[in-house]
């Protein structure tokens, strides 16, 4: 009986360091997977898990709000006005612009445009690995103080819906987070209220899936069930750009 004891003993250090090892895989994953660094049967594997695994879900969202706070501690430097001028035209067009700031959308889409030239400065090193090129689409719609931080993704194998992830923010007491898309000079379109949880999905209707790679994406804060007009009637709390990966 006595030498039956060291053998179940030596058992237990393996059976914990392969507990131990499946988590630290699954942080690594899941940090991948929020820099978009997966692809193939990996991704699919990892999106998967986003929807049926509570714990890698919360890895996920972990990621995904510490890499949002890396910006926190930049100053914000103002471009000069003709660099300012072509990348406004770039992005949005002149007729686009005037709509976006009669909204109040400027300085929140500002913000946003600055994040994504850092990402793109970023990967054109060879610091980050992007995803390869492709129709995907992605957008972040941030408030200026990052009090509300909402990420978008599109799929062209699904189609029908966009995926939400909302690492920082959420509805005050007795309103509603409203998603809004803005294509050109056209009005907001309402795409439903943002989901209570921080992960979910909300409805992409077909006759507005061909205008979203050149759209903004907008919240704003709303009575509770939703903005009882055809626009916002609460103020708009934050905007982004939709780009194209």
């Amino acid at each position: 009986m006595a030498a039956a004891q060291p053998d179940a003993a030596q058992g237990v250090p393996d059976a914990m360091t392969g507990a131990g090892d499946h988590h630290e895989d699954d942080t690594a994953r899941a940090a991948e997977h929020v820099l978009g660094l997966l692809e193939g049967e990996e991704l699919a594997q990892a999106e998967r898990r986003l929807e049926t695994d509570a714990d890698y879900r919360a890895l996920h969202a972990m990621w995904a709000e510490d890499f949002a706070g890396l910006t926190d501690e930049i100053t914000p430097v103002a471009p000069p006005a003709r660099i300012r001028r072509a990348v406004e035209a770039r992005l949005f067009g002149a007729e686009r612009k005037s709509l976006l700031r009669r909204l109040g959308l400027w300085p929140a889409l500002g913000a946003a445009a600055l994040a994504a030239g850092t990402y793109a400065m970023v990967t054109g090193l060879d610091l980050l690995r992007p995803e390869p090129v492709g129709p995907g689409l992605r957008a972040e719609i941030a408030a200026e103080d990052r009090s509300l931080v909402v990420q978008v993704a599109y799929d062209p194998a699904e189609p029908e819906a966009l995926r939400i992830l909302r690492p920082s923010g959420e509805a005050m007491p007795g309103r509603s987070l409203e998603l809004w898309l803005i294509a050109g000079e056209a009005a907001p379109v309402s795409l439903g209220l943002l989901p209570e949880d921080r992960e979910g999905r909300v409805t992409l209707p077909e006759d507005l899936r061909p205008l979203l790679p050149q759209a903004v994406l907008a919240v704003s804060d709303e009575p509770e069930g939703g903005s009882p007009a055809a626009g916002p009637t609460g103020p708009v709390v934050a905007a982004g750009p939709v780009t194209t990966l």
